[in-house]
């Protein structure tokens, strides 16, 4: 393996991180700041003993904002550490 390829790839032979531009950072954190925020919400809905449909939908749209965090990750990751391995 080429040093070329260790350093541009999530794994190397004795490391594993990721290589997320500042953009993609900065979009995934304000992604996991806002879904941080609509956990705590959920909380509070609870606490007023909020109609469970209104919290399932509120539990819903979190769930929904992490798969999108996920596909985020997701895309980068076969976009360079994969392509980069095949």
């Amino acid at each position: 393996m080429s040093q070329d390829t260790i350093d541009n790839c999530c794994a190397t032979e004795h490391s594993r991180h990721s290589h997320h531009s500042a953009k993609t950072k900065q979009n995934l954190m304000n992604r996991l700041n806002r879904i941080e925020g609509q956990v705590r919400g959920i909380k509070g809905l609870i606490e007023k003993d909020t109609y469970c449909d209104d919290v399932l939908n509120q539990i819903s749209a979190v769930q929904s904002a992490l798969n999108g965090v996920a596909r985020l990750l997701l895309e980068g990751h076969m976009k360079s550490c994969v392509i980069d391995r095949v």
